[in-house]
């Protein structure tokens, strides 16, 4: 018997079908425009040999091997259900005893489900909340350094997150849109919660009717869809701010800036002002002939765009990944330091926003409505460290960090507990990481698959995958709200993150506070009744549960009107002012002026990376960007048919222009090493014109597969983040600075080793 169950993903919403108790194949949306391949791979990792089937405990802890123990490559001993709860609620309560509730580290990151009270982030920090605290994580790894400075110089991270300016609103009054980072079309197939219509591409394609000209200002030819037939400035990675200052040098020296924009909305124009046309402390003028030779792009092409962008209604954006670099808050600054001076903020269809190219809806007509979260619990503990710094807290305990003007003690953390997402994918320095987590007493690590992070635990419980479980799928950048039926039974002894919780809640006295007595199926009905009220109360009407679930989804209307960033603020700055401290845009911020952090002024400058094409380039002459995959989401789906059918000889593709492997005597479909001083991995070699020379590219994604030769430990799938560089972007925002990182590339001359990470780790039956 064949069954059909609606479900979602992060990566769009599908159908399920279902044979004999086994999920067989996915059906795309039916009302999705532009559906991806993603949920074909689906099918693959419910049924997955990867799949934890029960509870298991390092053998190596069992034993009292703990503080000071490497993890990764010991075996693991299967314990009961009963035992495995027994075991966290007991150690939970012993370090909460003898270390204090910080010494806890909630750990989990926000991809892990679509639907939204299965979210594992949402039900470990309940957990752990209700049960006396845990250190927390703010930001994220995605554009942690721009969501802590647009606050300060916007009022907001709407231009970040959404809402932005809506594509509608663009395609009838933009006639020029620069795009630092480019619009990669493999972004636009992931909504976080869900996402019912995929509408990125067929939007981009009606700008391209409309005459709109696309100018892609990044290393890579291939982040612009060759139907947007973009102009590609092959701009040096790190280079961006040079380049976006050295335009507004250029605008003001033409004398075209617009100054009634910047004498009503913003403050702090004269310093920025200053800076540019070398007025300031540097008396450098901040020139296109200047900005040349740091981002490796013409000074006249610099100057002709930069006037260009002044003659005509002009949109800026930049991508998230521009901020994941060293000074990354920088580049973002400047861009709205440009879009002030030609004076677009605010006017329909211009101005500036950050993410058209990172994620699906952004820029979607859509109404903002309210959310089927589970609603946060409030942390008793009140200290939260930027996600990006996991291995600093663990590496210095006692310490102080600085982040966002203040000054953060770090906890001495003994207990690890995570679910819901893997850093061994999302961290920089792997090898580092894992030293770190060495540092532990207990990891306890909630996951469905053997991912690297279930392999560094002392501590597995085996979770369900969505399609094990009920749920909803809600997201603020889609019009759709999907019911997610269960699909099939829990695979093994799997078993649902709040089940997990609540009997370890059970063991630790506060079960009904955890739970308020509700199961599964009580707990949709009550946070859907909760939506439902929310809609109520701003004139939508919405159906109710029973009737919701049997239709499998709701559909919003798009509102009539375009949506513009910042029109009421642009019109009257003092009846609609911005949520900073001027009411103003802050090209000058004297909040971060007066946090007196090195190498953070109180305006966007240029600060020199320490990794980039510009610096010492005698050992690892390439700079390498580790980008978002188009075959996965993050990690996830990577043992999937998709993911796999692009691996090259098993391994992670990297790209390459043709006289960079020509140099090093490489040929396409090679198996090559990556290194440099934090590590060293395989990549299957992609030659392609498409990359700018002295520029390398290979996604993230593959599960980290780190083996011992003689010259270290090796990730032989193909992991970059075993290269990438583990520092902040500064101690303003202190974000993820992957993309500032350099390697060298050779050919691998020994014999291949075998990807095991796919595969269980081995397992022993008794201690």
């Amino acid at each position: 018997m064949v069954e059909i169950k609606p479900h979602a993903a992060h990566w769009g919403y599908f159908d399920a079908v279902v044979e004999d108790g086994r999920v067989v194949g996915t059906r795309p949306f039916a009302r999705d425009p532009f559906p991806g391949s993603l949920t074909q791979g689906v099918p693959d990792l419910v049924h997955a040999p990867c799949r934890i089937d029960r509870p298991y405990v390092r053998q190596g802890w069992l034993q009292g091997r703990r503080m000071g123990a490497a993890r990764g490559q010991d075996r693991f001993v299967p314990v009961s259900w009963d035992r495995a709860t027994r075991l966290v609620a007991e150690e939970l309560a012993r370090v909460r005893a003898e270390h204090g509730d910080a010494s806890i580290l909630g750990g989990s990151y926000g991809w892990s489900s679509a639907g939204r009270f299965h979210h594992a982030r949402s039900q470990l920090q309940r957990f752990l909340a209700l049960g006396g605290g845990f250190t927390a994580q703010a930001t994220n790894y995605s554009y942690g350094a721009g969501m802590t400075l647009m606050p300060h110089v916007l009022g907001t991270n709407d231009p970040v997150t959404g809402p932005a300016t809506h594509w509608r609103s663009i395609v009838k009054h933009a006639r020029l849109m620069l795009c630092f980072g480019g619009l990669p079309l493999k972004n636009g197939l992931v909504t976080a919660g869900g996402g019912g219509a995929h509408e990125y591409v067929p939007m981009m394609k009606a700008a391209v009717e409309a005459g709109l000209r696309f100018v892609n200002i990044g290393p890579d030819r291939g982040a612009a869809a060759d139907f947007l037939g973009a102009q590609w400035v092959p701009i040096r990675p790190g280079g961006d701010a040079a380049m976006i200052l050295a335009m507004i040098q250029a605008i003001v020296a033409a004398g075209l800036e617009d100054r009634d924009f910047l004498a009503r909305c913003t403050v702090g124009w004269e310093r920025l002002r200053a800076y540019v046309m070398g007025e300031a402390e540097d008396g450098v003028a901040k020139t296109p002939e200047w900005a040349a030779p740091l981002c490796d792009v013409p000074a006249d092409t610099i100057r002709a765009l930069a006037l260009e962008a002044a003659a005509m209604p002009t949109m800026l954006t930049a991508t998230w990944s521009v901020q994941r670099a060293e000074h990354g808050e920088q580049p973002w600054w400047a861009l709205v330091g440009l879009a002030s001076a030609l004076g677009g903020i605010g006017k329909p269809g211009l101005g500036v926003a950050f993410g058209y190219g990172s994620i699906n809806g952004m820029g979607t007509s859509r109404r903002e409505l309210p959310s089927v979260n589970l609603p946060a619990t409030r942390n008793p503990v009140r200290t939260a460290i930027p996600v990006a710094r996991v291995t600093e807290l663990l590496e210095r305990p006692g310490e102080v960090m600085r982040y966002n003007g203040r000054d953060i003690p770090l906890p001495d953390t003994r207990m690890v507990f995570w679910t819901g997402g893997n850093p061994f994918h999302h961290h920089q320095d792997l090898n580092r990481l894992a030293r770190a987590f060495s540092r532990m007493e207990t990891i306890v690590v909630s996951e469905p698959w053997w991912t690297a992070v279930a392999r560094q635990a002392d501590i597995v419980l085996p979770a369900t995958t969505t399609l094990e479980r009920n749920d909803i799928a809600s997201s603020s950048r889609d019009r759709f709200v999907r019911a997610m039926h269960q699909a099939v039974p829990p695979q093994g002894q799997a078993r649902n993150d709040h089940d997990i919780f609540a009997d370890m809640a059970d063991a630790l006295g506060y079960r009904e506070r955890f739970t308020e007595q509700r199961d599964e199926g009580a707990w949709l009905r009550h946070l859907y009744d909760r939506f439902r009220r929310a809609c109520a109360s701003l004139g939508e009407d919405v159906p109710d549960f029973d009737r919701f679930w049997a239709e499998g989804h709701i559909e919003f209307a798009p509102p009539e009107s375009d949506f513009v960033s910042f029109q009421d603020f642009a019109r009257d700055p003092a009846a609609a002012p911005l949520a900073t401290p001027s009411g103003k845009v802050e090209l000058y911020s004297e909040t971060i002026a007066g946090f007196g952090d090195e190498g953070v002024p109180g305006h966007a400058v240029w600060k020199t990376p320490r990794e980039w094409l510009g610096g010492d380039l005698s050992r690892h002459p390439l700079h390498l960007l580790s980008d978002q995959p188009a075959t996965r989401l993050h990690g996830q789906l990577d043992p999937a048919r998709v993911a796999k059918a692009s691996k090259i000889q098993g391994r992670e593709p990297i790209r390459m222009n043709p006289a960079d492997a020509a140099a090093r005597g490489l040929r396409d479909g090679q198996v090559v090493r990556v290194f440099n001083d934090r590590g060293a991995c395989l990549g299957g070699l992609v030659v392609t014109e498409a990359l700018r020379p002295g520029v390398v590219a290979m996604s993230t994604g593959a599960w980290w597969d780190p083996q011992e030769t003689e010259a270290g430990p090796l990730c032989v799938h193909g992991n970059p983040n075993v290269l990438t560089q583990d520092v902040g972007t500064s101690p303003l925002g202190q974000g993820c600075a992957a993309q500032s990182c350099l390697v060298q590339v050779e050919a691998w001359t020994g014999p291949l080793p075998d990807v095991r990470v796919h595969q269980p780790p081995e397992i022993v039956e008794v201690v």
